[in-house]
């Protein structure tokens, strides 16, 4: 099953960013570095167009840190693009934002000029916790559900640098069904747009090949960590559970509840250090999601033709008055 969530106010805040970006330098985009692709918004980059931007890898420390270097070398081979890692023991963000940005936009500064910024990012990728530690207050509210934050805010990092808040914001179709699953695993979804054993199982299909020893070592499987890999999803599932006693009567392993256990230890990074995608995969991905969507237009576009053919046709064969019928009934009225 497909993953989508594009609540109503997310519509509010497309609306904001349009208005807004007319007079943006640099868009920070803050990504979660255990999904930088899945989580970078599709619908943004087509809104931000050409401006500058800087690829923020935000919750590095719960990321894989060899797969954390590659995405941001792959996010800074783009054009007009930085790229950065943070994490919450980061004790100068300000100070690297900033910084990063005027890199950027080195054109931009001072009382005359400074720099706007914006900077967004999906639900629940730790933004509002961000913002709080550049201010040094809670400026903005935070929490661990998707959404909490519904309104855009400006937080002056510097006499000359004006950095703009919105609410984080998804995209209406998720197409990248492997992205969907990612999201919904790191908390960007809300609850009620997916089935928790779905998305531990495809949590543990991106975790069991790379990341093994982490399982092994978290659940205590006796499963070889060789052997993990070609595992079955649900099988491993199943041995989590019993191990981490989500038994019911009978002997029998309650699924939704392994699920559970599985998703909140990514979440807090139980297992261990993880990123779920490399920039290799998720481009194939993408590529692979793109031909698809490609051929789903393609196709309904022919049915949308044949339609047409088929109403013109129908239209065509109804019948039509003869000429001079309208003339004839008109004489006559006049006469009456």
């Amino acid at each position: 099953m497909a993953i989508q969530w594009f609540p109503g106010h997310m519509h509010v805040t497309k609306k904001a960013i349009l208005e807004r970006i007319k007079d943006i330098d640099v868009v920070i985009e803050l990504l979660d570095a255990r999904l930088p692709g899945s989580s970078a918004n599709p619908m943004l980059a087509a809104m931000t167009g050409h401006r500058l931007k800087l690829k923020v890898l935000n919750k590095q420390d719960l990321a894989d840190p060899a797969r954390t270097e590659a995405w941001l070398a792959w996010y800074r081979a783009q054009s007009d693009t930085a790229a950065i890692a943070l994490d919450a023991s980061d004790t100068a963000p300000a100070q690297r934002l900033v910084k990063a940005c005027r890199e950027l936009a080195p054109h931009r500064g001072g009382m005359a000029k400074p720099l706007r910024v914006l900077i967004c990012g999906i639900p629940n990728v730790g933004k509002s916790t961000l913002l709080n530690t550049l201010v040094g207050k809670k400026a903005a509210k935070t929490g661990d559900e998707a959404g909490v934050t519904r309104i855009e805010q400006r937080i002056n990092l510097a006499s000359d640098f004006y950095l703009f808040d919105t609410p984080g914001m998804l995209w209406p179709k998720i197409i990248v069904e492997k992205s969907g699953y990612h999201l919904a695993g790191s908390g960007a979804v809300g609850r009620n747009a997916y089935d928790e054993e779905e998305v531990a199982l495809e949590l543990i299909q991106s975790l069991k090949g790379p990341y093994a020893p982490l399982l092994v070592a978290r659940y205590k499987l006796d499963t070889p960590e060789a052997e993990i890999p070609a595992m079955h999803d649900e099988a491993l599932l199943t041995e989590i559970g019993r191990k981490r006693g989500a038994v019911m009567s009978g002997g029998r392993v309650n699924l939704q509840k392994a699920a559970e256990i599985v998703i909140n230890d990514f979440r807090s990074a139980a297992i261990g250090r993880a990123t779920l995608e490399t920039p290799a995969e998720f481009e194939a991905w993408l590529q692979a999601a793109q031909a698809h969507e490609a051929t789903l237009q393609a196709e309904r576009a022919a049915r949308n033709k044949k339609h047409k053919r088929r109403h013109d046709q129908e239209e065509a064969a109804l019948p039509r008055p003869e000429a001079g019928d309208g003339d004839h009934e008109d004489a006559n009225d006049s006469e009456d």
